[in-house]
């Protein structure tokens, strides 16, 4: 494997975490189900192996230390 292969690959794992992070915050902002429906679907395009628990679980960790 060549490095500039090695370097976008690490660019994309990069940007894919980045933009479900994002997509996280915007979850957990959601006001309806309809919006939380189509971060959820958004989700699985970008990553169709990512469970609700992985992308849950962060978020729930989050609200369990605010209280």
């Amino acid at each position: 494997m060549t490095t500039p292969s090695r370097d976008s690959e690490i660019r994309r794992r990069r940007a894919r975490k980045a933009k479900i992070a994002l997509l996280r915050k915007r979850y957990a902002a959601a006001a309806s189900d309809g919006d939380r429906t189509r971060i959820v679907e958004k989700l699985h395009r970008l990553s169709p192996t990512f469970s609700m628990e992985e992308f849950l679980k962060p978020i729930e960790a989050q609200k369990a230390s605010a209280q």
